[in-house]
């Protein structure tokens, strides 16, 4: 439910403690996990956290297919199972692999993604809704969403909110994932387009975020999900989905920290390395510094190798020796 504040829209809600300490908690996770070189996980924790992330939000919406089936699915191989499921799937894997190159401000990506997201599932993908539409569970309405004349509006307004607004990512993107589920702009395909816009919006602002799987634990909290879109309904503005999907990432991100931390080989930091070193020189004990947790003797042997393996270039003798990357 969209206000105006002077030229810029801005959605209604309130900054709680708990909010506060949820966004505390997340900067030093984040900052952790980029101390601990985390930021780019090996390409096998990648491409699990990627099908963990497409079947949590597929299961939210009934899709059948297990982590196992997408994986084969992957791989290029047959799978047996229900033809929507599949196609909805494989979409699924085309939106997912594409997410740096959407830009999160940009409404015709938006729709650009809707439509792979939804391609031959429904007829109007990449398109607004134009009639009415509401949400029933069981034999209830639970939300009815604004009318279908005013959504391309409504629409309008909150990607200026995205473009405009000075909030942080973290409350920006909780607050569009909340205002996206609010106004329903599709016929179909409007909850699984918040959560894969939300990461959108997060991966933009920092890259880590396309490997976390934030997807998966909403999955699991499914009933605390839609309740806190309701409370969010019946108060007005987003503080409670705000304070729900913020515990969600705080959540996702201590399953990295705690469950999911890489043991670096000497290969893997100077990969690390090389990507703030490249076509500079360096010495060991900058190489030291980087890397805080091996000894000198680890740093030397690192060096020593890459130097063998025609990675690195050594320049200089003794203490004047200095490194760059071939």
């Amino acid at each position: 439910m969209i206000v105006s504040y002077d030229t810029i829209m801005k959605p209604p809600y309130e900054i709680t403690n708990f909010i506060l300490k949820l966004i505390s908690s997340i900067s030093e996770r984040i900052g952790e996990i980029n101390a601990s070189h985390l930021i780019k996980p090996q390409t096998e924790l990648r491409k699990r956290n990627k099908i963990k992330t497409i079947q949590s939000s597929l299961e939210i919406e009934g899709n059948t297919l297990t982590v196992e089936k997408i994986t084969a699915l992957l791989d290029n191989k047959r799978v047996i199972a229900p033809a929507k499921d599949i196609t909805e799937v494989k979409n699924a894997i085309t939106v997912y692999d594409s997410i740096q190159a959407y830009k999160f401000d940009s409404i015709s990506d938006f729709k650009k993604a809707h439509k792979t997201l939804m391609y031959n599932l429904i007829d109007s993908t990449g398109e607004f809704r134009k009639t009415g539409v509401g949400v029933v569970k069981g034999s209830k309405v639970q939300h009815l969403a604004p009318p279908g004349p005013i959504v391309n509006g409504l629409m309008n307004e909150l990607f200026k909110y995205l473009k405009q607004n000075d909030d942080i990512p973290l409350i920006k993107s909780c607050v569009f994932h909340y205002e996206l589920e609010f106004i329903h702009p599709f016929v179909d395909g409007n909850g699984r387009m918040g959560r894969l816009w939300q990461t959108v919006i997060l991966t933009q602002h920092n890259p880590l975020f396309e490997f976390i799987p934030v997807e998966s634990i909403i999955k699991e909290k499914q009933d605390q999900y839609y309740l806190s879109l309701n409370k969010s309904d019946k108060l007005g503005q987003a503080t409670p989905f705000i304070e729900f999907m913020l515990s969600v990432i705080h959540d996702a991100l201590a399953i990295v920290l705690d469950s999911q931390r890489p043991s670096l080989s000497n290969h893997d930091r100077l990969m690390i390395f090389k990507e703030k070193f490249l076509g500079s020189e360096f010495s060991r004990i900058e190489y030291l510094k980087h890397f805080k947790e091996i000894s000198s003797a680890t740093a030397s042997r690192d060096l020593k190798l890459a130097v063998e393996k025609g990675i690195l270039l050594k320049l200089g003798d003794k203490r004047l020796t200095k490194y760059k990357f071939s």
